[in-house]
């Protein structure tokens, strides 16, 4: 599988212009899109962004990262530029993962760092579980690796993302509302209270499109039904053994646990902690909310840079591969 460049621009970030190329993969339904950063010979960085988001929630934050890196962002299915989903499929997480080993295949990346926001760190630690020996670092942004359900609850869920996608079906719901910018702007506000309004303008460059009468949020409507891929608690600590990457959580003082967790949530995103320290793992907190990265990246940055630079930078025994870009 080919990727394709689709051309070179230039982001400004801080006082620095830095080269961003813009990315295609062709997958089996259409296109994984999204925008690389760094020298082509640097170490390889995938970035996988939160649900309902697209790759722009990097934009502040890997101009702050260490240079040396090439950092490839992507927009997930039926996120951002990409393609969405066949019809009648629904969205979940095996099938991220899947999404993400396509992209590394194309990219030809047999071992690499992993950054992940949100849901994008739960596919990174599916992926990290699954496939231990191609990833070295793993960056979990206010994200726990995984999401574990109740096995009690499983039922429930699952009936209730087959009920969805059936209505969503029957209703043709996925007819595109119109809005002006501005009102595109204050519906992902009233949606995402953790956005600041700049950050809100930086995830609609990818995440609108231009229809007749105005512009239409480009991600698919389907990825807001309910996720019946579900692992419990017991699976999700059995694949957090299995990842032989470094791994360092960064959590946000107001962020997912606070905003979204339930109290039963809670023992499993402790017990996934208390996992992650016993294998001496790094876990940090950091002042700011669910998108502290993209709101405020000057606090993520440091933490983030001395990370990759002391566990993948500095290894004499890191890779040097040449990225097909």
């Amino acid at each position: 599988m080919q990727q394709v460049l689709k051309g070179v621009r230039h982001m400004a970030s801080s006082s620095v212009k830095q080269a961003v190329s813009d990315l295609s993969v062709p997958v089996p339904w259409g296109k994984i899109r999204g925008k690389a950063w760094g020298p082509d010979h640097g170490h390889p960085v995938l970035c996988l962004h939160g649900w309902a988001d697209n790759c722009g929630t990097f934009d502040t934050l890997l101009p702050l990262l260490p240079k040396e890196c090439r950092y490839v962002a992507v927009d997930l299915a039926g996120h951002g530029l990409s393609s969405h989903r066949p019809a009648g499929v629904l969205y979940a997480f095996p099938s991220y993962v899947m999404d993400v080993r396509r992209v590394v295949d194309a990219l030809q990346w047999s071992r690499f760092s992993i950054i992940g926001h949100s849901m994008g760190g739960n596919i990174a630690g599916m992926f990290s579980a699954l496939y231990p020996e191609m990833v070295d670092a793993l960056i979990l942004l206010d994200s726990y690796g995984f999401l574990p359900t109740d096995p009690k609850e499983m039922p429930r869920v699952l009936r209730q993302g087959l009920d969805e996608m059936i209505h969503f079906e029957k209703k043709m719901e996925d007819k595109k509302k119109v809005y002006t910018y501005e009102k595109a702007v204050e519906r992902l506000l009233a949606g995402n209270r953790s956005l600041s309004e700049q950050s809100a303008k930086i995830l609609l460059e990818r995440g609108l499109v231009q229809v007749e009468g105005g512009v239409a949020f480009s991600r698919d409507f389907r990825i807001n039904l309910k996720n019946i891929a579900r692992i419990s608690l017991e699976q999700s600590l059995e694949l957090q053994s299995r990842i032989r990457a470094s791994v360092m959580v960064i959590l946000a003082e107001s962020g997912f646990e606070k905003m979204f967790a339930e109290s039963e949530q809670k023992k499993f995103t402790a017990a996934l902690l208390r996992g992650y320290r016993d294998r001496n793992h790094t876990v940090v907190t950091v002042p700011g909310d669910h998108h502290v990265h993209l709101n405020s990246p000057e606090v993520v940055a440091p933490l983030a840079s001395d990370f990759l630079q002391n566990k993948v930078l500095s290894s004499s025994t890191a890779d040097v591969q040449t990225p097909k870009l």
